[in-house]
């Protein structure tokens, strides 16, 4: 944790200084803490800087951290619920059953508040829950749940959910161009209070997985063995399924659809350092907030000025990660 801790604090002094306008990391780092509560630095440095801190990076650099941390925890909850470590929000359908349902509430009638919030994340919410039961039920057999079907399941329902908010993207007009962002993932309009709505989502989704997190243990046994043991299987899943999908749908509706952050992050971390889900839970919303942090930096400096939608880097990164866990799982004939 302490290694987290300290790569993340490297990330965010990093995010801060570099851009367009790159500022030394003693005074970004000085803004950034002047905003703390009996906290009065007053750098000496150009006004400029400190409306680029405070009002630009600042922001978006809070937003990666939750972003990162709620599709990491995310992804280790499902991974746990299903007994599977190839689940995540991404390849399970429910990041593009929370845009379809913002998607839905972009372009309907119904008051928004800046396209970010109001209806936007319960919409989200509502389709990534939906997404959930529909992919559960299509995955079990025989009172199991097939780790096979449940990957194809989701995969499925992630092209025809995708399919119905590009069809709403080009049918909506005007008003549906903020679909885009949800389409490709990015962060480019993320604002204080954006960061600061989606933070009861993140925090009490987290609380509520670290609660249940002996339960995951024991679900790693057979639901049977698990309900000798005393757990109540359906009850744990229902609540870590919700909580789960409610930080995937705040993600979404603050950064769109970024795909395999929630499968390769608990992966990397499970392999570090075991698979205790306590200790996993943790280690994911430090590290998931570290990786995003990390590749919102490289997605605005890369090609500057221009930015490259984050959905496109994680691809890129989580493609091969996800074919090298697939070859992992000898029971696929791979």
């Amino acid at each position: 944790m302490v290694l987290g801790l300290a790569l993340l604090a490297l990330a965010c002094v990093l995010a801060l200084t570099r851009g367009a306008a790159p500022i030394p990391a003693t005074t970004a780092v000085a803004f950034a803490l002047d905003r703390l509560p009996w906290v009065s630095l007053h750098p000496d440095a150009p006004a400029t800087w400190q409306r680029i801190i405070v009002d630009v990076r600042l922001p978006r650099l809070t937003a990666a951290v939750l972003v990162g941390a709620a599709l990491s925890g995310s992804g280790a909850a499902y991974q746990g619920v299903f007994r599977n470590p190839l689940a995540d929000p991404f390849l399970l359908g429910i990041a593009s059953g929370a845009a379809l349902g913002a998607s839905l509430a972009i372009v309907s009638p119904l008051p928004l508040d800046s396209y970010g919030f109001g209806w936007v994340p319960a919409c989200a919410f509502a389709g990534s829950l939906i997404v959930v039961v529909l992919v559960t039920v299509l995955a079990r057999s025989g009172g199991t749940t097939d780790g096979v079907s449940l990957i194809l399941a989701g995969v499925a329902l992630s092209a025809v959910c995708s399919a119905i908010s590009s069809f709403i993207l080009l049918t909506g007009g005007q008003k549906a161009q903020p679909i885009f962002a949800f389409i490709f993932g990015g962060l480019n309009t993320a604002t204080w209070t954006r960061a600061a709505l989606t933070l009861p989502y993140v925090v009490g989704g987290s609380l509520v997985l670290f609660v249940t997190a002996r339960s995951l243990d024991v679900l790693q046994l057979d639901e049977e063995q698990a309900e000798h043991l005393g757990l109540h299987v359906a009850r744990t899943k229902v609540i870590v399924l919700a909580a789960a999908s409610l930080m995937a749908a705040a993600a979404v509706a603050v950064a769109g659809i970024i795909g395999f952050v929630g499968l390769m992050v608990p992966h990397a971390v499970r392999l570090a350092w075991g698979g205790g889900f306590r200790r996993l839970l943790l280690l994911s919303l430090i590290y998931g907030g570290t990786f995003l942090v990390l590749v919102d930096t490289f997605a605005r400096t890369v090609i500057q000025p221009e930015e490259v939608p984050l959905g496109i880097i994680t691809a890129f990164i989580g493609g091969p990660a996800f074919l090298l866990l697939m070859r992992r799982r000898r029971r696929w004939g791979l």
